[in-house]
């Protein structure tokens, strides 16, 4: 695995003399990854400059895979392009590999062929490196094997047919042509920071070689022995490993302030692709604390993640593809609420509280799937916020809809079209974009550029593909926009070959992770792999290089540091065997300071202040809105009341499909109003046959729906609209029947809105039935379709003090309060009453032992004027500016949505620091 055997070999104080004479010694340099590449040519401009050269060649430094690129460029402009393959792009070649998949026998049997594809590629990129694909058919015995020979056979024959070859195979090719004189040859190649060289880069060096080219290598000059410290640290946890590699790397950084040198310091990550966010967020915590602070300037960081991250995981690409999911049949109302909230459209900074607002409003009425046309209609409402731009720029994308983004289309036509679209929502929206943002737009118009040249391997497409087309192509482009040089660098095993620190932290080091297991690709036949040696396909050769990775690591600073968890959940972790002759230290021997974290600094920098937990009082009127809701909240929470009746706070609402429970309340209540107004008494429900009832159920059953759907068009339609009548008109058919049982009586009130003062403050009350009782006296009823107690009436602060505040501000006699239950199974009214008889099953104070309301009030009299005597202290508490944060119950909270302005959580005893996520320090 190592060049020494096969090449002769440069130190690197050579290899930078040799680079000084640049284009005179036709030296190229070539690295197993650009960020090698990118610190080789830094080094040297840095040696340029200590020996006082103000300007200087650049030096031929660059991956192996751009080498050979360049030298298939040079093949294709030098005349020789009739006989030389077109390079497919990444995204070709995965079209390919899928229309190839789909040409299969076994294409039926996949869910989707795109991951197939990226699988197909992989293993045939590895089949070429390790010059196993000639042999591929002939060893295939399992299924996966097979299948892969049959769709690689194909793949290959289309690509010739076309003209067309692939990275995979691009070395192989440019050998073929080494001899033409149109190649820009190096007179001598040196291989830099190789820990493994494949079967293919060596036919490739031995074709150069055949050239006249003479092939050295170079790695990365180790320190002495005496000059190094290496040791590993134990931890607790993997949290507390990376949060003390954060501090171990600022304390290194600080330790040369002032200096003219800044220290290069590496942190390796194993598992950096699935950690990178943790990793990212713990790192900005302690090395930049105050960056989340609002009103700081946006500053840098001094660390940079090698790593990129998918083209499609930045904001401003993210939203452009919403933008044209939106141009389709339909997307999550989640999306939408995004795209509506989007800094990247036409007017988004003009209109960002308009849309706010209209983005609240749209989530009590819109389906979790919504369409363009759809979300027009209810942009459209009359009660809705106004924005005009937004509207606008939607109509646009409508009518562009209808005449552009339907039928079938080649890619380029798709691309097209894609960017008009975007231009008519005002993408990527008026604003100046930071340089973060403008290089991301630039590698967007990159991705649209190589989504046209699909038309090359791919055939026409509708709409739905073509948009995912380019989502895959986004999502495959991995992109880290470029940034000023900084002093730390955070990498994953593979970019750390070949680096030379100052300081260097290496993570994650257990026995579970490092070695990293034999993990053989399953398409290539594996007794394949290990007659060729691939490390991956044998614990030994797996092993053997992680070995000389780690070796690496221990020669490549004068600080080195191993670490480990102990444990992980409840399981026990050990050190890597790799690491294990290192000599172990604690973290505190290393006398690495405890930097504050975000919330510390905050709370150092508090200075208390005592002001007392009351609102303004208020207004003389007194008018406040949320109807008799304003008494549940004060009685449940003081707070809750002013944030929700005073502030105007409430929770966002998430669209749910169909109707709620509350949907489903209000349809009942609505028919029933509807009924009682053209029914009015008891006789004259008895007077109906059963036919005759049903028909004028049904009858109101069509005007709530109807009164429904204007409020949310969408919520019930089809099929489930036919199935929600019927429910409706069979659960109002029992009710009647138990109307029936009652003694005679007339509807007075539905649905009957009134003002209402107690205690100084004035609501819009809406009372659901008020009745009058054939002997007189009067009976507040309130409709329930859930579950329902007389005891939510009952003692200080009720909870809800809805029908005790109908029955004592109407001024009617009135006799009795009840709850209609009206659900399945549960069907009668449930109350209490001045005396017995009124109501069926409904009985006075004396008789309700179960609650020992005899025992509250000693009669109906008393029971109002304690009703009266509580709503009273509600009011004068919430008028007078009551706004103190005291739940009636432990309970109350759990329905509550209001913690984040209340923030009793950090008034609760039991909260420990640990339960806090590191996003907190963010």
């Amino acid at each position: 695995m190592s060049f020494a055997p096969e090449y002769p070999s440069l130190d690197k104080a050579e290899l930078f003399v040799d680079m000084a004479q640049c284009s005179a010694a036709r030296i190229t340099v070539v690295t197993p990854n650009r960020r090698l590449a990118q610190a080789l040519a830094r080094d040297f401009a840095g040696l340029q400059v200590e020996q006082g050269h103000s300007a200087w060649e650049s030096a031929d430094v660059l991956p192996f895979t751009a080498f050979v690129a360049r030298l298939h460029e040079d093949a294709l402009y030098s005349g020789l392009a009739p006989h030389v393959p077109l390079l497919l792009s990444s995204a070709q070649e995965q079209a390919l590999w899928e229309e190839s998949i789909r040409g299969s026998k076994l294409a039926d049997t996949l869910l989707s062929p795109a991951p197939a594809a990226a699988q197909c590629r992989a293993a045939w990129k590895l089949a070429h490196a390790w010059c196993l694909a000639g042999k591929l058919a002939g060893a295939a015995e399992s299924e996966d094997a097979k299948a892969f020979a049959d769709w690689a056979a194909r793949y290959e024959r289309a690509a010739i047919r076309h003209g067309q070859t692939d990275v995979a195979r691009l070395p192989d090719v440019v050998a073929a042509l080494l001899d033409e004189a149109g190649l820009r040859k190096p007179r001598t190649l040196v291989l830099y920071g190789f820990d493994m060289v494949t079967p293919q880069q060596k036919a490739f060096c031995a074709a150069l070689e055949h050239q006249g080219v003479a092939i050295a290598a170079c790695g990365m000059q180790a320190l002495a022995p005496e000059g190094r410290q290496v040791a590993r640290i134990p931890f607790e946890a993997a949290q507390d490993e990376w949060r003390s590699a954060a501090q171990w790397a600022r304390s290194r950084l600080e330790a040369c302030a002032g200096t003219s040198r800044q220290p290069r310091i590496g942190i390796v990550v194993p598992d950096l692709a699935h950690s990178r966010a943790r990793v990212q967020r713990i790192f900005a915590s302690v090395l930049a604390p105050s960056r989340a602070l609002p009103g700081e300037a946006r500053q840098g960081v001094p660390f940079n993640v090698s790593l990129g991250e998918g083209l499609n995981e930045f904001a401003l690409v993210h939203d452009a593809l919403l933008g044209l999911a939106l141009g389709g049949r339909e997307l999550p109302f989640a999306d939408a609420s995004r795209l509506l909230r989007s800094p990247f459209l036409a007017g988004a900074e003009i209109e960002m509280a308009a849309r706010a607002r209209l983005d609240a409003a749209l989530r009590r009425r819109a389906a979790p799937l919504i369409t363009l046309d759809g979300l027009q209609r209810l942009i459209a409402l009359r009660d809705m916020p106004s924005c005009t731009v937004l509207a606008s720029r939607f109509a646009s994308l409508a009518e562009f809809r209808q005449r552009a983004l339907f039928g079938m289309k080649p890619a380029s036509d798709w691309a097209r079209a894609f960017s008009e679209a975007l231009s008519l929502l005002g993408f990527p929206g008026e604003r100046s974009l930071d340089s973060v943002e403008y290089q991301t737009l630039s590698k967007w118009h990159e991705a649209i550029a190589g989504f046209a040249a699909l038309d090359r391997v791919c055939g026409r497409m509708a709409h739905a593909e073509a948009l995912s087309r380019l989502r895959r192509i986004a999502a495959d482009t991995v992109f880290q926009p470029e940034a000023s040089d900084v002093p730390i660098q955070i990498m994953g095993v593979l970019e750390s070959a070949g680096m030379a620190f100052d300081h260097l932290w290496v993570g994650g080091m257990t026995a579970l992770a490092w070695p990293i297991a034999a993990r053989p690709n399953a398409f290539v036949p594996v007794r394949l792999q290990r007659a060729a040696g691939v490390p991956e396909s044998d614990p030994a050769l797996a092993l053997e290089l992680d070995a000389c990775i780690t070796k690496g690591w221990i020669s490549a600073a004068g600080e080195v540091l191993f670490s480990h968890a102990r444990r992980e959940d409840d399981r026990e972790l050990s050190p890597s065997p790799l690491i294990t002759q290192l000599p172990a230290v604690e973290w505190q021997d290393l006398g690495v300071p405890e930097y504050p974290r975000l919330r510390d600094i905050i709370h150092r920098a508090a200075a208390e202040e005592r002001i007392a937990d009351a609102a303004p009082a208020l207004t003389a009127t007194g008018a406040v809105q949320g109807g008799t809701g304003v008494f549940r909240d004060q009685a449940a929470c003081p707070f809750r009341a002013f944030a929700a009746h005073r502030l105007g706070a409430e929770a966002l609402q998430t669209p749910q499909a169909g109707l709620n429970a509350m949907d489903r309340g209000t349809l009942l209540h609505e028919l029933l109003a509807a009924a009682w107004n053209e029914l009015r008494t008891l006789s004259a429900l008895a007077s109906m046959d059963g036919p005759a009832l049903e028909q004028l159920l049904a009858r109101c059953a069509d005007l709530a729906m109807a009164k429904l759907r204007r409020r949310r068009p969408d919520a019930i339609e089809g099929r489930f609209a036919e199935l929600e009548r019927a429910r409706l008109i069979a659960l109002a058919l029992k009710w009647m029947d138990e109307e029936r049982k009652r003694a005679d009586f007339v509807v007075v009130d539905t649905e009957q809105k009134s003002s209402v003062t107690v205690g100084g403050v004035t609501v819009n009350a809406r009372l659901d039935r008020m009745d009058r009782l054939a002997g007189g006296g009067h009976v507040v009823i309130d409709y329930k379709t859930g579950e329902a107690g007389i005891s939510d009436w009952l003692g200080e602060r009720p909870d809800e003090p809805q029908l005790p505040l109908y029955a004592t501000t109407r001024g009617e006699d009135v006799a009795a309060v009840a709850y209609a239950q009206i659900k399945v199974g549960k069907l009668g009214l449930l109350g209490v009453a001045r005396e017995d008889g009124l109501l069926p099953g409904v009985k006075p104070i004396t008789e309700h032992k179960r609650i020992r309301l005899a025992a509250l009030y000693a009669s109906w009299n008393e029971l109002l004027g304690g009703w009266r005597y509580e709503l009273d202290a509600l009011g004068a508490g919430f008028a007078a500016g009551d706004a103190l944060v005291a739940p009636k119950k432990r309970d109350t909270c759990k329905h509550c949505d209001l913690h984040g302005l209340c923030r009793i959580n950090e008034r609760r005893e039991g909260l420990d620091a640990d339960d806090v996520d590191e996003g907190a320090d963010e």
